[in-house]
């Protein structure tokens, strides 16, 4: 589908600069003898000031969160969380495995694409250096939580406490390439995504029955503490020179695969997952409000990807789905059980399933909810969608 560049712009109604004007003086009072060669040295001017102009150039690009999110930095740790393996990447344009959880695109690779640049390289590859630093990094990690006890059980992963230490040592090295100013330009204009939170239900309060923190919470006390620990990360994403931070909530988290298959008996979504997700959503929101009043302008962007995922969930033809409980590749009921491997079952075509796999949606779907994100109205995206920001911002 084409994207219309929206860093382009037009010059028809532009006025005459200063140096034509000039030239047309000289051509004016010149005689004929010399009026060639003097239109030659004006073609030559206007052609050399078109190649040496500045060219509007696609902004910088971070990621931030989970499984959701993670573009395969899970691939060079020691995890249990990681997607390097087949049929992962099945639809991938490599054909391969990439460390998404998907079985092509995830919402960073479609958002690169409205950016008009390539998609973001994980930050722990070592294809990140050089020029291709300029471009952004993807700093997320399966597995993670907005707490440092969420997703214990795989071990070794990128915590959002070090992944925020990660961007710090990014800004030192771009630093080195090309100074601090230009580096406190880059990352002030960049745009930031964060997708975290859902694991904090489904690998911590929910993970086992009488879990650490439902005992120590009930749960709208638990939502009320995240919300207050994820204000404290988005305020330090602030202090580190984020101004245009798309912030996700968690999406129908009773209605993936996976909690179909251990928790429901008729093929309803899990009503407590489900609670907990109404409760959280709309206190994020909030917070991402008081936060853009605190620092007076909409450096925060709130996008409701529940209820863009639980459109096609509850509505799959319409979405041209032809179901939203079955995932694509697992095993079990539903195919929610275990993980997506070689030994799995798997749809034929991808394009009709929801989900991908237990808990992540089908690239299809990843590109349904970045749609919404792009142009959707102010039910998914609030105070504005990711078209409006770039338009704003193209004219500052």
């Amino acid at each position: 589908m084409h994207q219309e560049n929206i860093f382009s712009h037009s010059n028809s109604t532009s006025l005459p600069t200063p140096e034509i004007c000039f030239f047309q003086a000289i051509v004016m009072a010149a005689g004929s003898a010399t009026m060639a060669a003097i239109s030659i040295m004006i073609g030559l001017v206007v052609a050399m000031a078109i190649a040496f102009a500045p060219q509007a150039e696609a902004r910088a690009f971070f990621v931030f969160g989970d499984s959701l999110v993670d573009n395969g930095n899970n691939n060079y740790l020691v995890t249990t969380a990681r997607a390097d393996s087949p049929p992962y990447g099945i639809d991938y344009p490599t054909r391969r495995p990439t460390g998404r959880f998907s079985n092509g695109l995830n919402i960073p690779d479609f958002i690169s694409q409205n950016l008009g640049s390539e998609s973001t390289l994980p930050y722990l590859s070592p294809e990140l250096t050089g020029q291709s630093l300029l471009v952004g990094a993807n700093f997320a990690s399966a597995g993670i939580g907005i707490l440092n006890d969420t997703g214990i059980q795989f071990l070794n992963i990128i915590r959002m406490y070090k992944q925020l230490e990660y961007f710090e040592q990014y800004q030192r090295r771009v630093t080195a390439l090309i100074g601090a100013q230009n580096t406190q330009q880059l990352v002030n204009e960049a745009l930031i995504l964060i997708t975290v939170g859902g694991n904090d239900f489904v690998n911590n309060y929910y993970l086992v029955p009488f879990s650490a923190r439902s005992r120590q919470f009930r749960l709208p006390d638990y939502v009320r503490y995240l919300i207050s620990e994820y204000r404290k990360l988005l305020m330090r994403l602030y202090d580190l020179g984020g101004r245009r931070v798309l912030v996700t909530g968690t999406g129908p988290m009773g209605c993936v695969p996976a909690e179909l298959a251990q928790r429901s008996t008729d093929g309803q979504c899990s009503a407590e997952l489900q609670r907990a997700a109404a409760l959280y959503n709309p206190q994020l929101a909030q917070m991402i409000g008081e936060l853009n009043n605190q620092y007076g302008a909409d450096i925060f962007i709130a996008a409701n990807t529940r209820q863009m995922a639980i459109d096609f969930v509850r509505n799959p033809r319409a979405y041209g789905f032809i179901t939203s409980k079955i995932a694509c590749c697992g095993q079990g009921p539903y195919n929610g059980l275990g993980l997506c491997t070689v030994a799995s079952n798997l749809c034929p075509n991808r394009d009709v399933y929801a989900f991908w796999d237990a808990f992540h949606p089908s690239e299809r779907a990843n590109g349904i909810i970045s749609q919404q994100i792009l142009t959707g109205d102010t039910t998914y995206m609030y105070p504005m969608n990711l078209s409006t920001i770039l338009a704003l911002d193209s004219r500052t």
